[in-house]
């Protein structure tokens, strides 16, 4: 994993700890939340605190995440906002820790320029032993102090200030004004500057956690569903159906058809689909030309192409349907049949714009393992635990790349893989300028551009 340290495609962007100062706070906070302290002088951590090196001297890397299931975090800045979250067990806790310093930007500010603020991301289950708990979690709220208790002592503060301001003789009660007074020597003055970091609440309907072997629940759709990449049987009785495993393709593309959360690429607008699809294909010939020990040269486009000569007939059939495409897209060719029972019909889809476009993204990834951009993009715990398991040279081939060519734009790589955020307009996709036509009996797969019921 050196290399992708290195070269920034690892721990990049944590927010660096060196100040006596702030190893304190910190400190401070790691005693109050877990009873353990560090002993090291400089350390990064990321958007809730976790730092990698404590994790690695503590020799325990859910330190600040017990049980894996309530994250509580650690700020120090607001500053960590921009940071990314590592040892991901469920998908919505960055995006709620980074709405949550958001919301609270100016106080957040205030009260770390004087103190650590500590808190966590709650919800009503405190261990998940069975999948069935996981579908318990539904609304995640976020509760956070300095370690002084700032916050609690400037409400209690304002309720004393405004029980003087309502009661006529409380102006000779000695022992109201002494503890006024003794707060705030503490908080300062909360009637001109108020302290306050409501407890905010964050509906969890649907999302992904890498609890048993990695699962996606989907309950606010019109169709809900759960994908898991074990086998479903694994699961045992759950409260949503149907239940499906990554080895149900058919299932699983009829599925996101019918919840309209996927669209062919070949459909997206202000998108180069011919420089997405041959890159997909460049992946796709690393891994089979490294699976058979075959050099790979310098890698470049001819390299790959003179190993895809020598593949022949043996060429993967992902590499085969994503060429058939690329002929149709650049007009040298016949339009494909491309279905759910191909291995490349995965490759061809992105998630539709929208709330849970990530999410998608990130099901996509693992239904196309072999486009390692998409997965270090959308998926980076699937990513690193696939990275440890490739040879030297697949590994200096994909880091090289995503160096050269995603390091250098990453909001423009994004953009041009995915389109624009989900708050963009999602609307006046334009229409297929031909293919093949659903009939209307049972469904038998499901095509790039739509549902193909029966066949012709």
């Amino acid at each position: 994993m050196k290399r992708l340290i290195t070269k920034g495609l690892m721990f990049g962007n944590l927010i660096e700890v060196s100040s006596p100062a702030l190893v304190e706070r910190y400190n401070r906070a790691l005693q109050h939340l877990t009873g353990k302290t560090t002993t090291l002088s400089d350390f990064h951590i990321d958007i809730s605190g976790y730092s990698p090196e404590i994790g690695d001297e503590l020799g325990d890397d859910l330190y600040l995440n017990p049980n894996g299931c309530n994250r509580q975090f650690i700020l120090l800045t607001t500053a960590q906002k921009t940071a990314p979250l590592l040892h991901i067990k469920f998908s919505t806790s960055r995006g709620i820790l980074e709405q949550f310093i958001t919301a609270n930007e100016a106080q957040l500010f205030a009260l770390t320029a004087r103190d650590a603020v500590a808190g966590e991301l709650a919800n009503s289950v405190y261990e998940v032993s069975t999948p069935a708990k996981l579908f318990d979690i539904r609304k995640i709220t976020v509760e956070a102090d300095t370690i002084g208790a700032h916050v609690r002592d400037a409400t209690k503060l304002a309720g004393l200030i405004d029980r003087f301001r309502r009661e006529p003789d409380a102006w000779r009660d000695d022992l109201l004004i002494a503890e006024m007074i003794g707060l705030a020597k503490k908080t300062g003055d909360v009637t001109r500057v108020p302290i306050a970091l409501p407890a905010m609440g964050f509906e969890q309907p649907n999302f992904w956690t890498s609890h048993f072997g990695g699962i996606y629940i989907f309950r606010a759709l019109r169709y809900p569903g759960v994908i898991a990449t074990l086998s479903k049987q694994s699961l045992g009785a759950v409260p949503v159906a149907p239940v499906m495993d990554l080895r149900d393709r058919n299932e699983i593309a009829d599925w996101l058809e019918r919840n309209e959360l996927a669209e062919p690429i070949v459909q997206a607008r202000g998108t180069d689909v011919a420089a997405i699809l041959r890159q997909k294909m460049d992946f796709i010939l690393v891994d089979a030309a490294d699976a058979l020990n075959l050099d790979l040269g310098s890698a470049t486009r001819s390299d790959l192409r003179k190993i895809a000569h020598r593949l022949g007939a043996g060429l993967p059939e992902e590499f085969l349907g994503l060429a058939a495409l690329l002929r149709w897209v650049e007009g040298a060719g016949e339009w494909p049949r491309i279905t759910s029972e191909h291995p490349a019909y995965f490759y061809t889809l992105r998630a539709r714009a929208g709330k849970d476009r990530d999410l998608v993204n990130m099901l996509l990834a693992e239904l196309a393992p072999l486009d390692v951009r998409q997965m270090y993009i959308t998926h980076k715990e699937l990513f690193y635990a696939s990275y440890a398991r490739w040879s030297e040279r697949k590994r200096q081939y994909v880091a090289d790349f995503l160096e050269r060519e995603y390091m250098v734009d990453r909001q423009g790589a994004r953009e041009a893989l995915f389109g624009p955020e989900p708050a963009m307009d999602e609307t006046h996709r334009p229409e297929l300028r031909d293919g093949p036509r659903p009939a209307h009996d049972l469904v038998q797969a499901v095509g790039p551009w739509g549902a193909v019921r029966g066949r012709r």
